[in-house]
């Protein structure tokens, strides 16, 4: 072999790309691709079940590095859905603990999602409409900063009082210790999406005039409460996230900068890693949707703050995966739609790039 080949082969060899491990605090990941928290609006009384071992357990099998479990609300009231995955009570341990246990044993980290969706709150699956709910259907009274509903036909919400507030600082602690009895090994804090903690950020759905609205300062306040209570009770050697809209994309909403200066105030705090989404926080935006569309969001928080970040956003193929990670936009890459259309592509992508994913040895016979 020549020397020009020789040193192609060793850049090949240290580059970082899609199948380098990943160490963060005491965890190390098998590869960049991380399957994204999706709902699967399946639960009841916020218990988890087979579906979602099926579900959570078949990616881990594919082959990602991470697999982190749906939006799971840390109140009942802090559910999208009444079918929402819950940890705010103890019997919602052992169901997770089972599909965390499985998860590792198959060679992936097991991780959960915390959220409180706030105005958004008691509305039917998608798949059985995705309206909000009468009273007679079940609905609950929703929350959030201001008394601003999300749009036409959604309830006026509750405006929260500080005691309201702190009691849901309280609850994100007490679902973080949950999540690590039953084992998960990363955290993530949803703040995207036009949920509570996105509505406290963005001044298009947080009107107060007290010390959690207004300024940067005071709108950022609540998620810095939250990643404050929850990195007390989730142990110092295991990653906790934040997932971002890192953009309204609206004229007077939250910004890129903010989610910059956002990653610059939780860093300090113990968050190890910014995972990069967008929208959510009013209907009807308009929105450059693409293949990797997020991608520009990430690769700017992350080189303006330092902090890691995570690319989600019509990912699919192989190549495009790989150059994220190649390029330094972002230090994982999490997949949605592709892997519930295929659980088993990272083994898949690993061989189109070079790379050997090796499947379970009881489906060998398939690759």
């Amino acid at each position: 072999m020549d020397t020009a080949a020789l040193a192609t082969t060793a850049e090949r060899e240290t580059a970082i790309h899609l199948f380098t491990p990943l160490e963060i605090r005491g965890v190390r990941l098998r590869n960049r691709i991380v399957v994204s928290p999706m709902c699967q609006y399946s639960s009841q009384d916020g218990l988890a079940n087979d579906w979602h071992l099926v579900h959570l357990g078949t990616r881990a099998v594919g082959g990602a590095g991470a697999v982190i479990a749906e939006a799971t609300a840390v109140t009942p009231e802090g559910r999208i859905s009444p079918g929402d995955l819950g940890l705010w009570n103890d019997e919602q341990i052992e169901p997770l603990a089972r599909i965390f246990g499985f998860l590792e044993s198959q060679g992936s980290v097991a991780g959960i999602q915390l959220a409180h969706a706030g105005r958004k709150a008691a509305v039917a699956a998608p798949f059985h409409g995705g309206r909000p709910l009468g009273i007679h259907e079940g609905a609950w009274t929703v929350a959030a900063p201001s008394p601003v509903p999300f749009g036409d036909g959604y309830q006026v919400p509750h405006a929260l009082s500080l005691k309201d507030i702190k009691g849901i600082v309280a609850a994100f602690g007490a679902a973080a210790r949950r999540a690590r009895d039953a084992g998960a090994r990363i955290l993530e804090i949803h703040a995207a999406h036009g949920y509570l903690l996105h509505q406290f950020l963005s001044p298009l759905a947080n009107k107060r005039e007290d010390t959690y609205g207004g300024s940067f300062e005071h709108r950022t306040r609540l998620l810095r409460e939250v990643v404050e209570a929850v990195r007390r009770l989730w142990p110092e050697d295991l990653p906790l996230f934040v997932r971002v809209s890192a953009t309204d994309w609206v004229e007077g909403g939250w910004t890129v900068e903010d989610s910059v200066a956002l990653a610059l105030q939780l860093q300090p705090l113990g968050v190890d890693l910014m995972d990069c989404s967008s929208g959510g926080i009013i209907p009807k935006v308009t929105v450059p949707v693409g293949p990797g569309y997020q991608v520009p969001l990430a690769e700017r928080v992350r080189r303006k703050s330092g902090l890691l970040t995570g690319a989600v956003g019509l990912i699919s193929e192989p190549t495009q995966a790989d150059q994220i990670i190649r390029s330094g936009q972002a230090d994982l890459v999490l997949l949605g739609r592709e892997l519930l259309r295929n659980p088993y592509w990272p083994i898949e992508a690993s061989r189109q790039l070079g790379w050997t994913v090796p499947p379970p040895p009881q489906y060998a016979r398939a690759f």
